[in-house]
């Protein structure tokens, strides 16, 4: 089952009503590779910088926009099973992350989830200021899990 881009984004930035309020877009979501970003206004802290929650869950989020344009969603769901994150540098503008896996890795994981049930896969983050500057990465640990298994 494949969705329209404008779905995506639709679901990606208002289905979590968290991620609603935070203020996620959805920037570039193609097959394999997504961006999503984050404004810095509605989610400081108490030092007017990017709150680390806020860089956190945008650091989380990717996973479902990739899993949206690259998996059919009639027959797979993921879950999180672990994120880490670095901080780097204090965010003091809107900030982005970009996420990608190559269409080999794509096609072992639907592979591995159709015949055993599920299928980990690791994603890297970097988080980047509006000037590019890192200011934080992220490794994230999922699971693509097929549908009544």
């Amino acid at each position: 089952m494949n969705l329209s881009r404008e779905m995506i984004k639709e679901l990606v930035e208002t289905k979590v009503p968290f991620v609603e309020r935070m203020g996620i877009k959805a920037v570039e979501l193609e097959p394999r590779r997504v961006k999503l970003s984050a404004p810095l206004r509605g989610n400081e802290n108490h030092i007017g910088t990017m709150y680390a929650g806020a860089l956190f869950t945008l650091a989380e989020m990717p996973v479902g926009a990739l899993f949206l344009t690259t998996f059919d969603v009639s027959k797979f769901y993921p879950i999180v099973k672990e994120v880490t994150i670095r901080y780097l540098k204090l965010a003091k503008t809107d900030v982005s992350v970009e996420v990608s896996i190559s269409e080999a890795e794509a096609q072992r994981i639907r592979a591995e989830a159709s015949e055993k049930g599920k299928a980990e896969f690791v994603l890297h983050g970097e988080i980047k200021d509006e000037s590019g500057q890192v200011v934080a990465e992220s490794t994230s640990t999922y699971q693509l899990r097929a549908v009544g298994r």
